[in-house]
């Protein structure tokens, strides 16, 4: 059976996308097959897709308001699904923390995007109450700038949320857009690259996080 994660926050540049597409990406290089939907009506994703040129990939594919009911005919079969949620769109973040195992809520050391995460938490700690604590959620810190007060203050700033964080998360760097314009991603950069290291990190958290 399909372990979906959903990356999920209703704030837009918080990076969700690029968290989605990095984190399938990686998935899919460590030997699993894996499943992208596009819940985001701008369909980021879907434009993301449609630059790659390897044959060798994942499919990716746009779902709406219905995607509790249609995802198990489409999930079938594989080993990850990974849902790039929608911003702003109260109906689909439900529909995304109700489809799945586990919710990141990828933030920016910024205050403005800790505040904005206030509803979205909400939304999950309802459905957790009725669902025996499904689905898991944590924190996901994106775009940090490494040795800054600012990325040592969201911890704690999270931590008010009662949700756990993960240890890894991404640095603000250029390669994240670079990559992405060419339907690539930062997995396909050296093993030794500091972006692909993360990515690595992170689905290694993850993996530890949805079987703990």
């Amino acid at each position: 059976m399909a372990k979906i994660v959903a990356i999920a926050n209703q704030k837009g540049g918080v990076g969700k996308t690029t968290t989605a597409t990095n984190l399938a990406c990686q998935l899919y290089s460590e030997g699993d097959s894996v499943l992208l939907v596009d819940l985001d009506p701008q369909g980021s994703a879907t434009d993301w897709s449609s630059e790659q040129t390897k044959e060798d990939t994942f499919p990716v594919v746009q779902m709406g308001k219905n995607l509790v009911r249609d995802l198990p005919k489409v999930a079938r079969g594989y080993d990850w699904v990974i849902i790039d949620g929608a911003p702003q769109v109260a109906d689909l973040a439900a529909a995304a923390v109700k489809a799945a195992d586990v919710v990141l809520i990828p933030s920016t050391p910024s205050p403005y995007d800790i505040w904005a995460c206030a509803d979205l938490v909400d939304i999950i700690k309802v459905r957790q109450e009725v669902t025996d604590g499904r689905p898991k959620a944590a924190f996901l810190v994106t775009m940090s700038i490494k040795n800054t007060r600012l990325s040592h203050e969201v911890k704690d700033a999270l931590a008010a949320y009662e949700l756990p964080l993960f240890r890894s998360g991404t640095t603000r760097s250029v390669v994240y857009a670079e990559t992405a314009k060419d339907g690539s991603s930062v997995v396909d950069l050296d093993k030794d690259h500091p972006a692909a290291f993360e990515m690595r990190q992170i689905a290694k958290e993850l993996r530890e996080f949805i079987n703990g």
